[in-house]
This record gives C-alpha cells, sequence and structure tokens, in this order.
C-alpha cells in the first residue's frame, strides 16, 4: 500500500502543476496519479492509483510530495487522518490508573495527536476525514477494549481530563497578568499555596506574564496543570526550559500525582522518563506522513529499544544506527596543547555576580558544563567567546571560535540554503559537511525552507550545523539540545563528538540532558550558588568528579544499565540510591 502526503505550505500548483502533472505516469485508463480538478487548487494526489515509483517526488521543486510505503494490513487501523493526502495516526496507547504512562518518538509523528485524543479534545476519525468524527463510533470501536470505558468516561463527563500544552512560549500571546494572579484565576481547589511550594514559584509571583524566562512559563503551565480537579492528567514535554533539579523535583511531584489518578506524559529527557515512566509506548514512523504507536513496554526496555533503533517484537528498524554509550575510564585522555585559559574572573550584572576558578581547555578536548539555570552558565560562555568583558580577571585566547547561543534569533530574509551558503561560502559544499553535518542532522531536507517559517526544532538544528561547519578551533555551543525531540537529541550529541574527534577541534558545551553531556565529554566544569544572585563555577574537572558533585547537589544518584551502559537515576532510597550515597559514588557504581 502506499500512502501520499502533500505539505500544503510548500505546495505552489500555480507555478508547476504542468510540470507535476507531465511527468506523473498516467495508469488506469490513463488517468494521472496526481489530478488538478480546477487549476487553482491545490492538487490532489489519488492514493490508490498511485504505484510510488517517486518520480512527482523528485520532480517537485518544493519538497511538498512524500510517497510512503506501508503494509496493507495497517490501511484498516488508521486511528485518525487530517485529511486527503494528510499525516495520519496508527493505533492508541493504554493509559494505566496509579501508573505514569509515557510516549517516546520522535516529532512529528502523532504524539501530541494522541494527547489531544486522550484528552477529548480532538474526536479520531478512523480514517474517515471527509465525514464529521462522531464520538459514539470511537465508543463503538473499542468497545472491546478497556479505551471503550475510558472514552465512554470521558465524553459522558465521568471523568475529566486536563492537557498540558508543549507550546509554553506562546502563554504570554494568549493570557494577561502576573503568575500569581494567572495562579489564582485557576485555582478552585484552593490549592494554590501548596502548588507554590512545590514548584518553587514564590519568588516569580509577582513577575509579569510578558517578562518570564523559559523556565518560569514551563513551570506556570505545569503548575496551572496541577491545580486543575481532574481524574486524568496528560503532560506534553514537561522538562523544556528546567534544569536537571527543577526536571527531578517535577518528576517527583508527578509520580506522586500517578498513585491517586492516571497519568501520561510525553518526554524527550530520556534519563527522566526511566525514572517517572512505569512503562512506555514508542512511536515510529515518518515525520509528518505517519505514526505507528507500539504496544506499551517497560521504560529499561523501551528506551534500550530507542538507543538500539531497533523494535524487536514489531521486526522494524527505526534508526540505521545505534546510540552507543562507554564507561568514562574507557575514553580518551585530553593530552593536546592549551588552547585557552582563565584565572581569576568575575563577572557583575544587575543583582548577579559570577566567579569563574581557573582553568583551561586543551585541543582535542570536549568538555561539557552542567548546573541549574541562572547561576551564570551562559555568562560564562559569552565570555569565552569574546560576547562578553569580564569585570576582574584574565581570560588568554588566540584562536577562532564558533558560538551557538542559547537563544536563537535570525533576522535573515531567505532561505536556509541562502543563509549557510553565505555563512559558509565554499565550505558548503565539502563532503565532511555535507555527510558529516548536514545530512545526519537532516538539514538538507530544510534547504528551501524560509527561516522565518522554521519551528524552534529546526531552527535549533540548522544553528548547530552552521555552528560545526565553519572553520573554527573552539566550538561554543550553549543548549544545543533546546527544543529537539529524543532522536536528534542523540544525534545531535553524535554528530558533535564526531566532528571533534575527527578534526582534532575543542568544544565547550552547556546542557541539561545528562544523556547528551554523558555522550560528548571529556571534562566537566559544575556551576554552583544561588540562582540569580551569585554563582560560582568548579573545574574543569574529570568526569566522574563532575557527575559526582553535581548530582550530590541535585540529591539523585545514577547508574549505569547493564545492557547499554547509559546512565539510569536510581529510585530515591532504593537500596542502591543507599549504598552509593553512603560510598559518595552518586555518578555510577564500581
Amino acid at each position: 500500500m502506499q500512502i501520499a502526503v502533500l505539505d500544503r505550505e510548500r505546495c505552489h500548483p500555480k507555478r508547476c502543476h504542468h510540470e507535476c502533472q507531465y511527468y506523473c505516469p498516467p495508469v488506469r485508463s490513463g488517468t494521472p496519479t496526481i489530478e488538478f480538478p480546477v487549476p487553482d487548487e491545490q492538487p490532489v494526489i489519488n492514493e490508490p492509483l498511485c504505484i510510488g515509483c517517486g518520480i512527482c517526488v523528485h520532480r517537485c521543486p518544493f519538497g511538498a510530495i512524500k510517497i510512503v510505503g506501508l503494509p496493507d494490513e495497517l490501511n484498516s487501523e488508521i486511528t485518525h487522518q487530517y485529511g486527503l493526502n494528510s499525516f495520519r495516526l496508527y493505533s492508541l496507547p493504554v493509559l494505566e490508573q496509579g501508573k505514569v504512562t509515557a510516549i517516546l518518538g520522535q516529532n512529528g509523528m502523532g504524539k501530541t495527536t494522541t494527547l489531544k485524543i486522550l484528552s477529548g479534545l480532538l474526536v479520531p476519525n478512523f480514517g474517515k476525514y471527509q465525514e464529521e468524527a462522531s464520538k459514539e463510533n470511537v465508543i463503538r470501536y473499542f468497545a472491546t477494549s478497556l479505551m471503550g470505558t475510558y472514552f465512554q468516561d470521558i465524553y459522558e463527563g465521568r471523568r475529566k481530563a486536563v492537557l498540558k500544552d508543549q507550546n509554553v512560549d506562546l502563554i504570554p500571546r494568549v493570557v494577561n497578568g502576573t503568575i500569581g494572579e494567572i495562579l489564582r484565576r485557576n485555582d478552585p481547589g484552593k490549592r494554590f499555596d501548596e502548588v507554590v511550594a512545590q514548584l518553587d514559584l514564590q519568588g516569580s509571583l509577582e513577575r509579569d506574564i510578558k517578562a518570564c524566562s523559559g523556565g518560569e512559563l514551563q513551570k506556570l503551565a505545569i503548575a496551572t496543570t496541577l491545580l486543575k480537579d481532574a481524574d486524568i492528567y496528560l503532560f506534553d514535554e514537561m522538562s523544556s526550559y528546567l534544569d536537571v533539579a527543577e526536571r527531578i523535583k517535577v518528576a517527583g511531584i508527578i509520580g506522586e500525582l500517578a498513585r491517586k489518578k492516571t497519568v501520561m506524559v510525553v518526554e524527550h529527557d530520556l534519563a527522566l522518563m526511566d525514572w517517572i515512566a512505569d512503562s512506555v509506548h514508542l512511536v515510529y514512523g515518518q515525520s509528518g506522513a505517519y505514526g505507528i504507536i507500539t504496544e506499551r513496554r517497560t521504560s529499561n526496555k523501551a528506551i534500550n529499544s530507542f538507543l538500539e533503533g531497533y523494535l524487536r517484537e514489531e521486526n522494524i528498524r527505526i534508526r540505521n544506527y545505534s546510540i552507543d554509550f562507554q564507561e568514562k575510564s574507557a575514553r580518551r585522555t585530553a593530552t593536546g596543547s592549551e588552547i585557552a585559559s582563565w584565572s581569576d574572573l568575575s563577572m557583575k550584572l544587575e543583582g548577579f555576580t559570577l566567579k569563574v576558578e581557573n582553568g583551561l581547555i586543551r585541543n582535542g578536548e570536549v568538555i561539557g558544563v552542567l548546573g541549574r539555570n541562572a547561576l551564570g552558565k551562559s555568562t560564562f560562555a559569552r565570555m569565552l567567546a569574546g560576547k562578553l568583558t569580564p569585570t576582574t580577571g584574565s581570560l588568554s585566547r588566540t584562536l577562532k571560535i564558533s558560538y551557538k547561543p542559547q537563544y536563537i534569533s535570525s533576522d535573515f530574509q531567505g532561505t536556509v540554503s541562502e543563509l549557510l551558503y553565505q555563512a559558509l561560502k565554499e565550505r558548503m559544499d565539502s563532503s565532511p559537511v555535507k555527510n558529516e553535518i548536514m545530512k545526519p542532522l537532516e538539514v538538507d531536507s530544510l534547504f528551501d525552507n524560509n527561516i522565518g517559517d522554521l519551528s524552534g526544532g529546526e531552527l535549533q538544528r540548522v544553528s548547530i550545523a552552521l555552528t560545526l561547519a565553519l572553520d573554527a578551533d573552539l566550538y561554543i555551543l550553549d543548549e544545543p539540545s533546546a527544543h529537539l525531540d529524543s532522536a536528534y537529541r542523540m544525534s545531535a550529541a553524535r554528530i558533535i563528538r564526531r566532528v571533534m574527534e575527527n578534526n582534532k577541534k575543542s568544544a565547550f558545551v552547556v546542557d541539561h540532558d545528562v544523556y547528551l553531556i554523558d555522550l560528548i565529554s571529556d571534562a566537566l566544569i559544575v556551576f554552583d550558588g544561588t540562582p540569580g544572585r551569585e554563582g560560582v563555577s568548579r573545574g574543569p574537572m574529570p568526569m566522574k568528579d563532575g557527575m559526582n558533585m553535581f548530582l550530590r547537589n541535585v540529591g539523585v544518584t545514577f547508574r549505569r544499565d547493564a545492557t547499554t551502559k547509559r546512565p539510569r537515576i536510581n529510585k530515591i532510597d532504593s537500596r542502591l540510591d543507599k549504598s552509593q550515597r553512603e560510598s559518595g559514588n552518586y555518578y555510577y557504581s564500581g
């Protein structure tokens, strides 16, 4: 079975419909697969007639057409389809009372659509997009399963579901007031003080919503969700903009909530998902075309399958390579020459003071940076990149630097391809840049897109690619995992590491994703202090020492998975957790 997906934002029928129609092979009495009923309308791809030759895909100058092959039996299992030649979702997860169920998969494969269906905001049409979706049909379709009772209770009002949206950065566009005012307006159960204390929001209550940071907006969205009296709580990306300590705190709150309620989460931080989820549904497919939700697995088995890139039960390969972790003792030690050093650095800003311990970076070394928000990590990265001048101290560097800031914005008027060629010039056509950076990050698929039309994740991928493709001695990347799904985060880590090793270059990477930092780093700098008031850097130091210091501050211990060697958070007060705390070995045992 062939399914066709037409990206209507990229389609320009007035400019190319004759060419598309001409190169589409006519079948069955001369009927073309791509039809143009009215010249001014967008084309229609006749899926039953499509033979999957791919000619139309290659001929479309705008990349608007995808032809995807699927097993025939899946055609009868469509849960929801948005329209003709549009994205379709297959199957749904199963929620369990008293447990945390999670969905793991790449963006554009239906995770948010799934949560909207489970919350009752979207009624699935089972592929009959021409007809109005019916709640009665949903109840009848799932009548023989637990989900039939679930939907009947949701639709008839016997159970209430509440959804925390992933797009917290859009909150200032739709609400006004301070954080405290917004929370009080959404507090029917009079739990304001309890939730504010849980999320440590006391210092932000008077902050106007228009001036809030990403972390404050995320905690506001979570708090608003927790204040509502519901039976089912659905959290769509709860960790973005939060530091590791805040992520652990939020995960603990949601874990406690799941003891009394039904909870489902969509999350891209694999360490956090592994720690909080009782079971995980993987979703695979093709971004923007279709998504298939698997049967539930234990969190350990699901994440290991995801990292391996192969789903054994379905006999499906979702990635053509595996993501491998290593014991840090097996990693190379940087022995190159010094390329940058600093001593007695300090920086004073409005109400904030940063002190930086003496340190240096060697050629061929990747230094990871960890610490809570508002401790000066980005400030130090900007000092190292030459964007800020320290108040005191000396910073020695005679090298070319490529810098990706924490917050990405661009006023460039043009396409991704035009931006990259303007910045990279002849380097853009070099094989290493194309094969080691652009293709693995799938930036080449965005070449014809306008910069202003990119999503947060797409803009992040372009920014990472541009930073790594420049000719430099030191690459500084501030939060490269932001807005990326789990697959792209692991891919970005793999690419950063490989570019540094192949070119004998150095990198300085600030991030909150422990998996990403663990994959790429030779050494760590850890930031400590009082958020928003004072920050102090420690290091660079060996990975084990740095992680022990950082995790002691956070209050959790990590072990290594026996199969994949990936870091895993120990359950609080478990036997291994207590043993590692007593020995002072917070990073991993052994």
